[in-house]
């Protein structure tokens, strides 16, 4: 995967006097993995895909991509750059004919941005057309990968979602599905799919059901997404999540599920409640909104402090904020006003307008903040950048106080599975105290919420050791799959297919 740092190492060990204004703060998040969806039988499918697709834009912005199939013939559409900006026009839309679609946004987890990497991916069988798209990533991609290079494979992309298509299609199975599911015995790590055959809508969880997939209904006709809230933007209705572990066929005769790989206990990934998921979006039954208020809450109980005012980081850290005030009896306010309409292509092209850094996107609200001991709520410290200079900028409306807390665990790992993180010697927890940080992002205390508060926050009590709930390796380096990509190799980044090309 890309490595976004801002700050070299030297920078980043202990070193206070950092020049603020030359931060790039854009990559001081965690970056969100992709979202799929997919509709079977529904005359108008590619117009109701891209919208589908438009309410998962949070979950990647750099691409996205449609195909649907008319009975006769598979038609494509992808392109760089926003759904609204790429899939709004009617004649794009009308390039898409036929009652089934599948689409798919992404976030370059693994090879880079270009349009040969967008998905979904497609492939001409001697079955027939098969399209596929996919949330996640492969912890095996690039092992599988070099053994079907050596005998003869051609790789079109550097995804690693194309490892799927070049094991279905060298498949002796007779059954599209029997080759897909041949396909996933062979793969490791987090993955939902969704893919689309001659005849059917195909979707897959793996096995610990780390990355999310549900079933929705509109008019009669089965939709795959990878939330609700793509579900709610059409006006279908939930049906239910796909289990860990199973994969569903859509045809014309309906729904069938088969469950081929050994049951294991669903752990599915803690970051899609804590900062990924839609907060309008219902995950295995919580709403994200309402998890998020009670990590806020349980916060406060483990971390209270005597303050005026308490204050979120726009926008992922609202409901946390409101929840730590119910539950502090401290007022809530809005002490930082963020601007949407800044976009890339506006805060990048010149230094000197990246030097102004946050205040492009977040402004302080003066009347709110000076004077006041405050408390700044946000959903998790990467790099720490963007904390320096929120700190700052609270400092610089007035504030007397400034209490950094934070609504999950410090973030000690990378991750494998489909979120963009950096390498551990670049995560701030990693690499300092508790006190470090806080002397680092210039802040009077800092707090985070522990392991088990947010396990208690998600209403399944402590954390079980000896088998985890959810997937937390970010906080606890407990990887829940085999990492064989990394094993016995000098590896400091993340998977990167793109660097196996050379």
């Amino acid at each position: 995967m890309r490595d976004c740092s801002e700050l070299d190492d030297a920078d980043l060990d202990r070193n206070l006097d950092v020049d603020l204004d030359s931060l790039d703060l854009n990559a001081d998040r965690l970056r969100e993995e992709c979202g799929v969806f997919g509709i079977f039988g529904h005359p108008e499918a590619a117009a109701v895909t891209a919208l589908g697709l438009h309410a998962l834009q949070h979950r990647g912005q750099e691409a996205a991509g449609i195909v649907s199939y008319d009975g006769h013939r598979f038609n494509s559409e992808r392109r760089i750059g926003m759904v609204g900006d790429t899939f709004s026009k009617a004649s794009t839309i009308q390039r898409l004919p036929g009652d089934r679609a599948i689409g798919h946004v992404r976030y370059s987890t693994t090879g880079e941005t270009i349009l040969r990497n967008v998905q979904p991916l497609f492939a001409e069988l001697d079955s027939g057309g098969f399209a596929v798209a996919h949330n996640g990533n492969l912890t095996n991609a690039l092992t599988i990968r070099r053994e079907l290079i050596r005998s003869g494979a051609i790789y079109q992309s550097t995804s690693d979602t194309e490892v799927v298509l070049h094991l279905v299609a060298r498949s002796r199975k007779h059954q599209i599905v029997e080759r897909f599911i041949e396909a996933l015995r062979q793969i490791e790590g987090a993955y939902a799919f969704v893919a689309l055959s001659n005849k059917k809508l195909i979707g897959a969880r793996d096995p610990l059901g780390i990355r999310p997939l549900v079933i929705g209904q509109l008019d009669g006709h089965y939709i795959l997404a990878s939330e609700t809230c793509a579900l709610d933007i059409i006006g279908a209705s939930f049906v239910r999540d796909v289990a860990n572990g199973e994969i569903v066929m859509i045809s014309d005769e309906g729904v069938q599920s088969i469950k081929p790989f050994p049951h294991q206990p669903e752990r599915p990934c803690i970051f899609e409640y804590i900062y990924f998921a839609r907060p309008d979006s219902v995950v295995h039954g919580r709403s994200v909104y309402n998890v998020r208020k009670q990590m806020g809450a349980q916060l406060a109980h483990e971390n209270p402090i005597d303050a005026d005012v308490v204050v979120p980081v726009p926008d992922s850290g609202v409901p946390a904020a409101i929840g730590y005030s119910r539950a502090s009896g401290i007022p809530f306010e809005l002490g930082i006003i963020r601007n949407h309409y800044v976009g890339r292509t506006f805060i990048q092209p010149t230094q000197s307008i990246r030097e102004l850094g946050v205040r492009m996107k977040h402004s302080a609200n003066r009347a709110v903040v000076e004077g006041k001991r405050i408390i700044l709520l946000d959903d998790s410290i990467v790099r720490g950048t963007t904390s320096m200079k929120i700190v700052q900028m609270m400092r610089d409306a007035g504030a007397c106080e400034v209490h950094f807390r934070i609504s999950s665990p410090p973030i000690t790992h990378p991750d494998y599975y489909g979120i963009d993180t950096p390498v551990r010697e670049k995560l701030l927890a990693a690499t300092h105290s508790l006190e470090e940080m806080r002397e680092l992002i210039g802040a009077d205390s800092l707090a985070f919420l522990s392991v088990d508060g947010i396990y208690k926050a998600m209403g399944v009590g402590a954390r079980n050791p000896l088998r985890p709930q959810f997937t937390d390796h970010c906080f606890t380096g407990d990887y829940p799959t085999s990492l064989t990509d990394l094993k016995g190799a000098d590896i400091k980044a993340q998977l990167s297919l793109l660097a196996e090309t050379g």
